[in-house]
């Protein structure tokens, strides 16, 4: 009996008794898929790479990091000095934080322009939404542990916020924080928190990937499977797609970090938190600039703690909010037109945030505010009811067919 009888028989006996493989091969091999997905459905098993690799490398620099308010800088400083390709390690764990949120945030603007969100799929578009409020938590906690001047700083801003809350705000300050101030205590808890977080995210990822595999996934014309021949298996033909998709993402990635690792980071976080020094300019990451410009764009402060996380909680009535049967913004001229308005919007929201609030950045903030709102609570509801759509294709088939005999033409 060959090595390949043995090793055939050995996963036919498992997989009887634990239909492991089986469930893998259905779910990942023979999962029939759209046959007109594009490039921006890359995106998706992206973020699933970048959870994998944030999850690999935070395991590893949990063993040498320090959680106290007098070792956690040094120990920072220990990894990247002593510990065999620390450095590396921290730099992809630090980087690899931003390239996990520029991918998501991609995932979801996809899923906004071929309305992704829409019947039969709400609860797919509901976990994915979860997924970034838990991506926000951990990496809020993880951006603490360093212990830097802007790790301590914003945990202090971010916490007093919750005081904004009328009566028992400032219980709920004191109970995160563990006591009266950013210290010790709510150190510990982060690190406790933030080494959870991450496998509550694989078991939403779990829950996500299962919502997509009960009606299957959207497409660029966002019409239903009519039958076999709109599909194809997801392996080979995806499975290559995203390979390459990876490889393309990871060149990028590891430019970053070997050519510009602190590129995206804040040069004050390599200070060792001082509470008696308060930075001129506090800002969070780069992927909390947009709700950090809602926030200070409302001059109320429980004003600005309510627009802010509305800005993420609103995102989950949209299967609602937008009134059109028509899902994919291809054929929705008025919509596709606003839609890339939303885009510049949040654009214009992230470099408010990132500046201070003085002058125009305030007026630019607000305004900018005031249309992200509307956007979604006024605009597509109406867009919903006044847009005439353009004539939906009768399958995916005869219009993969129909570009490839253009294309055809084309070159000849």
């Amino acid at each position: 009996m060959t090595k390949k009888e043995i090793g055939s028989r050995l996963i036919d006996w498992i997989d009887y008794r634990l239909p492991i493989f089986s469930s893998i091969k259905h779910s990942l091999v023979d999962y029939p898929t759209p046959r007109n997905l594009n490039y921006w459905w890359n995106f998706g098993s992206l973020a699933g790479f970048f959870l994998v690799l944030q999850i690999i490398t935070g395991v590893v620099l949990a063993m040498h990091y320090n959680p106290s308010a007098e070792g956690a800088f040094a120990s920072i400083e220990h990894i990247m000095r002593n510990v065999n390709y620390g450095w590396l390690i921290r730099y992809a764990h630090m980087n690899g934080a931003s390239f996990f949120f520029i991918v998501v945030y991609i995932h979801i603007f996809r899923g906004l322009y071929y309305g992704s969100y829409k019947s039969p799929r709400e609860l797919l578009w509901w976990f994915g939404l979860i997924i970034l409020l838990l991506m926000m938590a951990t990496a809020f906690m993880g951006y603490v542990l360093p212990w830097g001047q802007m790790s301590f700083w914003a945990a202090t801003v971010i916490t007093n916020l919750f005081s904004a809350i009328p009566v028992i705000g400032d219980g709920i300050v004191n109970w995160l924080l563990g006591g009266f101030a950013v210290d010790d205590a709510l150190l510990k808890r982060f690190y406790a928190l933030h080494y959870l977080f991450p496998f509550l995210i694989v078991g939403f990822v779990i829950l996500h990937i299962s919502a997509l595999h009960t009606h299957g996934s959207n497409n660029p014309l966002g019409i239903d499977s009519g039958g076999p021949q709109d599909s194809i298996s997801f392996h080979p033909y995806y499975t290559i797609k995203d390979l390459f998709g990876l490889s393309f993402v990871l060149t990028i990635f590891f430019l970053v970090v070997f050519y510009a690792p602190d590129y995206l980071g804040h040069p004050d976080n390599y200070i060792p938190a001082d509470s008696l020094k308060t930075p001129a300019h506090i800002v969070p990451e780069w992927y909390f600039l947009p709700f950090y410009g809602i926030l200070r764009a409302i001059p109320d402060k429980l004003g600005g703690v309510v627009a802010m996380v509305s800005a993420i909680f609103v995102l989950f009535l949209l299967p609602w909010l937008d009134t059109s049967k028509v899902k994919s913004a291809t054929f929705r001229p008025i919509y596709k037109k606003i839609y890339w308005l939303l885009v510049v919007d949040v654009v214009v929201l992230t470099w408010v945030g990132g500046n201070p609030p003085e002058g125009y950045f305030i007026l630019i903030g607000r305004i900018a505010t005031i249309y992200y709102f509307s956007h979604i609570l006024i605009l597509m509801p109406i867009i919903g009811f006044l847009e005439k759509p353009k004539k939906l294709p009768s399958s995916i088939a005869g219009t993969v067919l129909k570009q490839k005999r253009e294309n055809v033409d084309n070159n000849v």
